[in-house]
């Protein structure tokens, strides 16, 4: 599979330029770390998204740093930086996208009334001057470099085509028309598309690309009608993440076009079955839960309880799913797994569900297994994911969870007697608390004092059940950056204590990585 988009601009092909580390994480709550996105970009990278835009450059020293971090890491995809028209801006994403096998400058500026009105304060003649020069200036860095019409949709035309005219002829060898604030519908978008390809000089040159969200809920539709018009690059994130309501769905992008090529004849580069993963993964590291009917992806997206649903799929599945659960990397069996399980079918679940772990960090997580096993009347694959997710996540902690004790109930106060590994010794301390969370959580203040702030505490089933396993979520922040950490745990409050003790490691492994700096 090429990532060269060049050799698309007049075929079938359709480009995937993934959001998800820069308009994604714009979403309020969803903020990554450095590790969390370099994560998340080697995964991008894995399934084949040809265009991952890593991040704003300008907006932070963290934003530069994660670009950058991801222009090494990633092996395939273009990397991509955006910019504002201003030249500070373009500098900067031209030095963080330096180190990328393919780097992309990504260069935009607002085109229509209100925003150039009340947004730039800017005339139409200086909003067409600052396109040529912002792309002149982006070509001295890459000669990828992308244009966008910031709210495109509601632009006059005349004005857009001259807008896009100028880019094309300074340069832009992508013209991005985004629908900023989901205002369009997909038979207007589509003839946007069809004006600008018939009206605007050199059109038939360059790669036209949407970018849709999803205020009205029509950013996947507006986005494939803009494909059936002639763009060959679909902007979207992972699970639709992004402000407001959200962007185009990645995952319900590519279905569409692989469902249903009888009506859209295009191909994208993505091998569909990471698409459970990359959710997931998603999920987990900004602490989105995805919503359980979510097209693609959600938990009951192949799930009947209906039982004329349930005869039908008995006779033929395809009465009532369109599209296979392996397609999409779901397995279609998953209570398959139990406490008399052995070692060979548990890795070959593990390679089902696409984990490659080291021979030390197998036995560990089917030790874990037969744990759970025994305390589980069932296990499920996501039983096992999270199980293996959490050690993962936990291997190189500092601190850990050695044994809770926790006193609870209406005859308080509820008490947490908490004992942890530090370096290698065993610390034990008594603490009290408005609930037993609270008891827990002040526990661990008690044997490790920090300042972090608690900015969320969440809880959720991992499978149905009484007995199913609690996997918590916990982001700390330290007043500058927010460091999230999960564990999953048939008991709930040593999941919290192990979320908790995962996030305060984040935390003072950049405490650690700070002094070691300033003693250079």
């Amino acid at each position: 599979m090429s990532n060269d988009t060049a050799t698309v601009a007049d075929g079938n092909r359709v480009i995937i330029f993934d959001t998800t580390l820069r308009d994604g994480e714009q979403c309020p709550g969803a903020t990554m770390t450095l590790e969390e996105k370099l994560q998340v970009a080697e995964m991008l990278d894995e399934m084949g998204v040809d265009v991952i835009e890593a991040g704003f450059p300008i907006a932070s020293n963290g934003d530069f740093e994660s670009v950058n971090e991801v222009a090494k890491r990633v092996r395939n995809a273009t990397v991509c930086g955006l910019a504002r028209a201003g030249m500070k801006d373009i500098d900067r994403a031209g030095e963080a996208i330096k180190p990328a096998r393919r780097g992309r400058i990504h260069t935009f500026i607002s085109t229509s009334p209100v925003h150039m009105k009340y947004k730039l304060q800017k005339s139409p003649d200086e909003v067409y001057e600052a396109v040529i020069a912002s792309v002149t200036r982006a070509r001295n860095w890459t000669d990828d470099v992308e244009w966008s019409a910031e709210d495109a949709t509601r632009t006059e035309h005349d004005f857009l085509c001259r807008c896009v005219e100028a880019a094309i002829k300074a340069g832009a060898g992508t013209i991005n028309i985004p629908d900023t604030v989901g205002y369009t519908v997909p038979d207007e978008y589509f003839a946007l598309y069809r004006m600008l390809l018939e009206r605007v000089p050199g059109a038939d040159k360059v790669i036209f690309s949407t970018h849709c969200h999803n205020d009205l809920g029509m950013a996947v539709a507006n986005s494939l009608a803009g494909v059936r018009a002639g763009a060959r690059q679909v902007e979207c994130t992972v699970n639709g993440l992004g402000e407001r309501a959200g962007n185009a769905s990645l995952e319900e992008i590519v279905m569409a076009l692989r469902t249903r090529a009888d009506v859209m004849p295009y191909t994208t580069g993505i091998d569909a079955t990471y698409l459970t993963r990359a959710s997931k993964l998603v999920s987990a590291v900004t602490s989105f839960p995805v919503q359980y009917n979510k097209a693609i992806v959600g938990r009951n997206a192949f799930a009947h309880e209906s039982g004329i649903h349930q005869d039908g799929m008995l006779k033929h599945t395809q009465t009532y799913e369109i599209m296979t659960p392996e397609s999409v990397g779901v397995s279609k069996t998953s209570l398959v797994m139990g406490k008399h399980s052995g070692r060979n079918a548990f890795r070959d679940k593990l390679k089902q569900l696409g984990y490659q772990i080291s021979d030390n960090q197998f036995e560990d997580a089917f030790a874990r297994f037969k744990d759970l096993a025994d305390r589980k009347k069932h296990v499920y694959d996501e039983d096992i994911e999270a199980l293996v997710d959490e050690k993962l996540a936990t291997a190189e902690d500092r601190m850990k969870v050695l044994s809770l004790l926790v006193v609870a109930g209406t005859m308080g106060p509820q008490v947490a007697t908490l004992t942890l590994d530090i370096d290698g010794e065993h610390r034990t301390v008594q603490a009290q608390g408005n609930g037993p969370v609270d008891a827990t959580f002040n526990a661990i203040k008690a044997l490790v004092p920090h300042e972090a702030t608690l900015e969320l505490y969440q809880v959720h089933a991992v499978t149905e059940g009484t007995d199913a396993q609690a996997e918590v979520t916990v982001r700390l922040s330290d007043g500058a950056t927010s460091y999230s950490g999960r564990a999953a745990h048939p008991d709930t409050l040593v999941s919290s204590a192990k979320a908790y003790l995962t996030a305060l490691n984040k935390l003072m492994m950049k405490s650690d990585r700070l002094h070691a700096s300033a003693a250079e």
